[in-house]
């Protein structure tokens, strides 16, 4: 950014410093914020927006600023981390989407709806987003390959077919497995209509329940555990959230859960092959550095896919609902 961007955005970031929560930022936001009058004046700035609080887009943001690490960007000397979690609330995420675009060298956006928001209010400096299921339907590039703008980034897109293959194993006598996400979650449409395909195809009916919040989960959970052998998940942010509620209940009733991501079976679920978010978060590190040191653009980086999957057990919970932990191994 040249002299007079980095002045009004040192305004911008004073002014904000000073309105405080007006604004809908966290406190963490409001640290780095003033973290930037003791940085060097041609400090790198990153800005962060996450959806809400949960491990799985805990653990990519975390990746992410460690690769930049690694890479001598230390936060409070030569980098400036604008960071905003807009917990959960669409009114938070797009003001605060407003808040960093046109204010920071590079942004990365964290989850579909946070991705979407960007996309909006950013349109020529660059962008990353992770923990995004489907880029092209979410109208954030115009293919994987070739994503066409300002931005590109890593899909957390998970190995459902091994997902629901190791469901199937774990109970093979399995009449109908439920399917809970939140309806308003893009990402999470498309991967419960996939998972019902894929458990139709294997002769087994499907109960499908949503939710429009977390305050929803308890109930809808307790309604679906009456209905089911078994309760697969996708990487559905709500239900990520609330994982630790998702399990209690589920141990309750001694029905065995499958989510799509590694962070949501430590936090209730049973098992998943699944996607190493941290991993994720690092693998798109890598490609800010691309972007920050090599003057690489986001058209020029192709979406990125997980290099790291892993099958994740819950000891715990597995004791819990009866099942041999050594006995849940991926199908061949």
């Amino acid at each position: 950014m040249d002299w007079k961007k980095k002045v009004a955005t040192t305004l911008a970031l004073t002014s904000a410093l000073l309105l405080g929560a007006c604004a809908g930022g966290t406190e963490e936001a409001t640290d780095s914020s003033a973290a930037s009058s003791t940085v060097s004046a041609d400090a790198v700035r990153i800005g962060i927006l996450q959806i809400l609080e949960h491990e799985s887009l805990s653990a990519a943001r975390t990746g992410f600023l460690e690769v930049l690490e690694e890479a001598g960007y230390v936060e409070g000397d030569n980098l400036i981390v604008d960071y905003q979690n807009a917990q959960g609330d669409q009114a938070n995420l797009q003001s605060m989407a407003e808040r960093l675009a046109g204010n920071n060298d590079l942004i990365l956006s964290i989850s579909t709806p946070a991705s979407q928001a960007i996309a909006n209010a950013e349109k020529e400096n660059a962008v990353l987003f992770t923990a995004v299921t489907d880029p092209i339907d979410a109208g954030l590039v115009a293919s994987a390959e070739e994503p066409g703008a300002n931005i590109t980034g890593t899909s957390d897109q998970a190995p459902m077919d091994k997902q629901i293959e190791l469901l199937l194993s774990i109970v093979p006598s399995a009449e109908t497995v439920g399917i809970i996400f939140n309806s308003s979650e893009m990402n999470s449409i498309v991967q419960s209509d996939q998972a019902k395909a894929l458990l139709e195809a294997a002769g087994v009916n499907v109960e499908i329940m949503t939710v429009t919040s977390t305050n929803d989960v308890q109930q809808v959970m307790e309604s679906l555990v009456q209905k089911v052998d078994a309760i697969y998940i996708p990487t559905d942010n709500t239900l990520s959230s609330t994982m630790a509620t998702v399990g209690q209940i589920a141990m309750e009733a001694k029905i065995p859960v499958i989510p799509g991501a590694t962070e949501m079976v430590e936090a209730g679920g049973l098992a998943t092959y699944g996607i190493d978010f941290k991993e994720l978060g690092r693998q798109t590190g890598e490609m800010a550095l691309q972007i920050l040191e090599e003057g690489k653009l986001p058209s020029e980086l192709p979406v990125q896919f997980p290099e790291t999957l892993q099958l994740v057990i819950n000891e715990e919970m597995a004791e819990a609902l009866g099942i041999d932990p050594d006995s849940i191994k991926l199908p061949e």
